[in-house]
């Protein structure tokens, strides 16, 4: 270990200068007391801290927060508490007049809703993504399904999301009606066909009907191609049709009452133009609109 020793000299020279400095000090006060005008510094106040709070369909939970991180790195700009939940319960606390900067769906009816209510801004409404509707069940199970109509040959309960919250439980009713285990081709205010009406378990967003499936609660479920990145314990048992069900779109719009609405209305930009943002959405199954 090197040792530093201070002379005497060098702790005399110290304290000289101390004093020199103190008694600087004291004129100084002494003169902002006799009014003398403080010196202008000519720096700036700090520019205001933008943070956006978005609102995100809960199949983004996993990527979103590692395309909002680029962002805050790029640009400063931070992220409150996003709050992934079903579509249809986000338009709804937007209609309870939560604080949102940025609405990102499951469907264009639910962003249509949003429109119509006035929350967002609908001349920044963009279609993001596309995503894909599958049938899981737990990973390394012997569940067969070639088609929709083996939906109604499983034994065991099915997980899908309700319809009335959740897209992906609206795709799912609508591939089930297009082989007649669903009575509106709608995919909502129908019912399920005796085969699986005892069997089917509701789930208050996509990721809990993945949830279903991986602890074994359910045989199979209804849920995007995505959730198979997000979730343990599942796999992919049968893709869907995509003319089984409507198109499965994400759009995004700045919201109507947002402070941020430049910075929102960047952010969105971004998600869909920078090379890194690009390749976090495909890793987790996202592909462009």
């Amino acid at each position: 270990m090197v040792k530093h020793s201070i002379t005497r000299r060098a702790l005399v020279t110290m304290g000289c200068s101390l004093m020199v400095a103190s008694a600087l000090t004291g004129c100084g006060n002494t003169a902002a007391q006799e009014g003398s005008a403080p010196a202008d510094t000519g720096s700036a106040a700090p520019a205001e801290q933008v943070e956006l709070q978005v609102f995100a369909a809960n199949s983004l939970e996993k990527a979103m927060p590692e395309v909002e991180e680029l962002y805050t790195e790029a640009t400063g700009v931070t992220f409150a508490d996003t709050q992934y939940k079903g579509s249809g319960d986000l338009v709804e606390q937007m209609r309870g007049g939560a604080p949102v900067d940025i609405l990102i769906t499951a469907s264009a009816g639910t962003m249509d809703d949003a429109v119509e209510g006035e929350l967002v801004d609908e001349s920044t409404r963009q279609d993001m993504f596309v995503n894909d509707l599958v049938i899981v069940c737990g990973e390394g199970s012997d569940v067969q399904i070639d088609s929709l109509e083996d939906v109604a040959n499983v034994e065991g309960n099915i997980a899908i999301g309700e319809p009335g919250a959740v897209p992906a439980g609206k795709y799912a009713n609508q591939s089930l009606a297009s082989v007649g285990l669903y009575t509106n081709a709608d995919g909502e205010g129908g019912e399920y066909a005796p085969e699986i009406a005892d069997k089917v378990s509701l789930a208050d967003k996509v990721g809990t009907a993945a949830q279903y499936v991986s602890t074994g609660d359910c045989t199979i479920g209804f849920v995007y191609t995505s959730d198979v990145y997000r979730y343990d314990g599942i796999e992919v048992a049968y893709t869907c049709p995509d003319d089984s069900h409507k198109p499965i779109v994400y759009p995004g719009a700045v919201s109507a009452t947002s402070k941020n609405a430049e910075a929102a209305a960047d952010f969105l930009e971004f998600c869909m133009t920078d090379e890194d943002a690009l390749a976090i959405w495909a890793e987790y199954g996202f592909e462009l609109a």
